[in-house]
């Protein structure tokens, strides 16, 4: 793996690392031929922001490496100076949506106290974002495609993706220890379930905008939720019917008999 400037190998999707959000494809350029002396962080910025531009315009096949730094300001070894190719790159861009998007559910859940609450919270912010950004969507969908043909892509992809699952089940762990609720399967599994759940429903978007709208999407995000975190709910482990049971409870007691013996009977 290429390493950056300075020793310190390029980072995607990573906690503490600002990445622009998606800009309007219409707002123009502006980063035009090279700039020198710019802050590393300022590099890396300009150079996320004209990728995800370009990524969502032309798609990742049709995005060049040169256009992208030339958009952003700069010369191409920028681009290599900061990540590895083109695939860490766009890596990097669906890392900072996931992470974006972790941290504004749990701003948004806050200090939530009843689980139907924080169901609440989580379904409409999640929605919102769904609905609202198709092309993060779209280059996910394109990413994964990419990933189950080019072994280099999925390399950056499955460790994206394990990250992402992570955070999901963290935040579970969070939202139970703070109301008390019972959760019907263990953290990890409901993160997986959230997780195919959201990029089900993304690519659903993508396929028919129009059928499925944001109060579609968040009703079923929040009939999963509530499913997954119903404090009724029943335990996660089911008993298991080969236990040994208690030797003093007998599970099959006798039926009552006749209080006469049949030694007294007498033949008739």
């Amino acid at each position: 793996m290429h390493s950056s400037a300075g020793g310190v190998p390029p980072q995607h999707g990573t906690s503490g690392i600002e990445y622009p959000g998606y800009p309007d494809p219409q707002d123009p350029i502006e980063y035009e031929g090279p700039v020198p002396r710019v802050p590393r962080d300022e590099v890396r910025r300009r150079l996320l922001t004209a990728a995800a531009r370009s990524f969502a315009e032309h798609g990742y096949a049709d995005s060049r490496l040169e256009d992208i730094a030339n958009a952003a300001g700069f010369t191409k070894g920028a681009v290599y100076s900061n990540f590895a190719g083109k695939q860490e790159l766009f890596g990097a861009i669906l890392g900072d949506g996931a992470d974006s998007e972790f941290t504004t559910v749990m701003a948004e859940i806050g200090e939530a106290d009843e689980p139907a609450d924080a169901v609440g919270r989580a379904a409409r912010t999640v929605a919102r974002r769904i609905v609202g950004d198709a092309e993060r969507g779209q280059l996910g969908l394109e990413f994964a495609a990419r990933a189950a043909r080019d072994e280099r892509t999925r390399a950056i992809l499955t460790p994206l993706r394990r990250a992402q699952r992570a955070a999901a089940a963290h935040s579970i762990e969070t939202v139970v220890e703070r109301t008390g609720v019972r959760p019907a399967v263990r953290p990890e599994l409901a993160a997986l379930i959230l997780h195919c759940l959201c990029n089900g429903l993304s690519n659903e978007c993508i396929a028919d905008p129009e059928g499925i709208g944001a109060d579609l999407v968040e009703e079923a995000l929040a009939a999963v939720l509530t499913a997954l975190m119903d404090p009724h709910a029943p335990s996660a482990a089911p008993a298991d019917p080969s236990a040994p049971t208690d030797p003093s409870e007998d599970p099959d007691p006798p039926s009552p008999t006749d209080s006469s013996d049949s030694s007294d009977r007498s033949d008739s």
